[in-house]
């Protein structure tokens, strides 16, 4: 059985008005983990994600490369330890 896990990312690069926000939600949703993602003032995307640590860690690498027309430069992940709602979800900017 696989533990749970909660972390949240920062990734920074050219990942705002290249869908990289709406990526992320698909690709949480096909590693069925729970968070939410969202643009950040500063040009980057932040994302929190909660599931199974193995999920969790794809989901992580998998942003490390982001959709086709991004260009990640540098992807922080740190442990979270507030819980998040169940689903995964799109947030407004902050």
């Amino acid at each position: 059985m696989s533990s749970l896990t909660l972390v949240r990312v920062r990734v920074a690069g050219r990942v705002q008005g290249v869908g990289y926000r709406y990526w992320v939600v698909e690709q949480a949703a096909q590693l069925h983990l729970d968070g939410w993602v969202r643009h950040r003032r500063d040009g980057s995307v932040e994302a929190v994600f909660s599931g199974a640590q193995e999920a969790v860690a794809d989901v992580v690498r998998r942003c490390r490369r982001g959709p086709f027309l991004a260009r990640v430069y540098r992807v922080a992940d740190t442990l979270e330890t507030n819980p998040v709602a169940p689903g995964f979800q799109a947030l407004p900017t902050a």
